[in-house]
């Protein structure tokens, strides 16, 4: 027996990248649902605005409504946050989280700009979860 046959019998290397690959998926898409879910929970709803630094308040429910994730095989990663909705100017998710300006119209169909403080959310709760992430890890390559 040669050095080279005694290691195929021990060493599966496709078989192992595969179960690396199943794991790393399976990890990372309960990541991004326990980060949705956290920061889907940290949104209330209510009719008074939240105080700056605070998760911000969703009115209508919107927000808390289009908050996916998605694990992307190709670059092994998952992403997380507010889903694009179809409207001109539609820089509120980005101007919650981080602050800033956004464009609108008003009733009278003039354009108003307003400056707002930043209200995290996504960041918060992925720094909450953050944490859990040696735990899923453990144990996963099967």
């Amino acid at each position: 027996m040669n050095f080279k046959s005694a290691l195929s019998g021990f060493f599966d290397r496709k078989k192992v990248m595969s179960a690396v690959d199943k794991a790393t998926g399976r990890v990372l898409s309960r990541f991004g649902a326990f980060v949705r879910q956290t920061a889907k929970s940290s949104i209330r709803r209510r009719k008074n605005p939240s105080k700056p630094g605070q998760a911000p308040t969703s009115w209508i429910g919107l927000l808390k409504k289009f908050l996916f994730f998605s694990f992307d095989r190709s670059k092994r990663s998952v992403v997380i946050g507010p889903a694009r909705l179809n409207k001109p100017s539609n820089d509120a998710p980005e101007v919650l989280e981080h602050g800033g300006t956004a464009s609108r119209r008003d009733r009278k169909g003039k354009r108003r700009t307003t400056r707002y403080r930043a209200r995290p959310y996504m960041g918060p709760a992925f720094e909450k979860e953050k944490k859990q992430l040696p735990r899923l890890w453990r144990d996963s390559v099967r």
